[in-house]
């Protein structure tokens, strides 16, 4: 009879240990499920390691602006040559807010017309190396992400309509961005991020989004966005899906499964989908 206490005690335990693993994406909030992708071997070497590459750039510049929690946040700001009330929130990939994001949020804004502030949700962290990417990427606290979103918000000004976008990484803070602005959001666009999966916040949203995804991806994969598809019209919100014959991080010109096509194709969908909402 000990034999057998012991023996079901010892079940429990290790049901109770597997029950608090990280890995556990029930309990945490979309953006941290994604982040543990980063512990998977194939996740991670589906990430190409960026070039070096220095960006000059006339028009952007650092900035720093207060935080709801007490703290201050950085970012890239390029300002419109014609005044404008809308904005563009850049949210980096899970490299940082590096030089090839601030080449791609000046094109946009240069594009568009826009205000652009490229966020930095890894508090002036920025990787190189796969490694360094899936650590940084984990140690993101969500708490400390939204009081950089919701400072990005205050920064802009009340008055400001604002437009999110983002891939990988961003891509999911992009939907939360959007769900953090209220009745300043304007628009949200996602690249391949996670989707929320909560339906009652879904519905919170006051803008329409914008998703790109790869049939052959597996960080969301195609069940996942289906599910996404699904509860965005239980939450009765208008997302506009563009899914592409491609791989994750297809729109990464570093990934060596870079799909031009359809790259290009998903950037003349964003610039429509903003100038018809500004």
């Amino acid at each position: 009879m000990k034999k057998i206490i012991l023996f079901v005690a010892g079940l429990l335990f290790i049901k109770a240990a597997s029950a608090q693993e990280p890995v556990s994406c029930c309990a945490a909030m979309a953006t941290e499920s994604f982040a543990q992708n980063a512990s998977s071997k194939s996740f991670r070497m589906s990430h190409d390691e960026p070039l070096p590459f220095k960006y000059q750039s006339d028009a952007g510049k650092d900035i720093n602006y207060a935080t709801p929690d007490g703290k201050t946040a950085h970012a890239w700001e390029v300002k419109s040559a014609t005044p404008t009330k809308n904005y563009l929130f850049v949210v980096h990939e899970w490299w940082g807010l590096n030089d090839y994001i601030k080449q791609e949020a000046e094109k946009l804004g240069r594009d568009l017309g826009i205000n652009v502030i490229a966020l930095d949700l890894y508090d002036n962290v920025v990787a190189t190396n796969r490694e360094d990417a899936a650590k940084t990427m984990q140690s993101v606290k969500s708490e400390r992400a939204e009081a950089i979103i919701r400072g990005a918000y205050k920064y802009a000004g009340d008055d400001a309509r604002v437009f999110t976008i983002g891939w990988c990484f961003g891509g999911g803070w992009s939907l939360q961005a959007t769900l953090l602005g209220g009745k300043q959001a304007a628009g949200g666009i996602m690249y391949y991020g996670q989707p929320e999966k909560d339906v009652e916040k879904l519905k919170t949203l006051n803008a329409d989004i914008l998703g790109f995804f790869a049939n052959q991806d597996q960080w969301p994969s195609p069940q996942v966005v289906d599910e996404f598809a699904e509860n965005m019209n239980k939450a009765g919100k208008k997302l506009l899906l563009n899914r592409y014959d491609a791989t994750h991080a297809f729109a990464n010109p570093s990934n060596p499964n870079f799909n031009k096509e359809a790259t290009e194709d998903a950037y003349k969908k964003v610039l429509a989908f903003i100038r018809e909402r500004s």
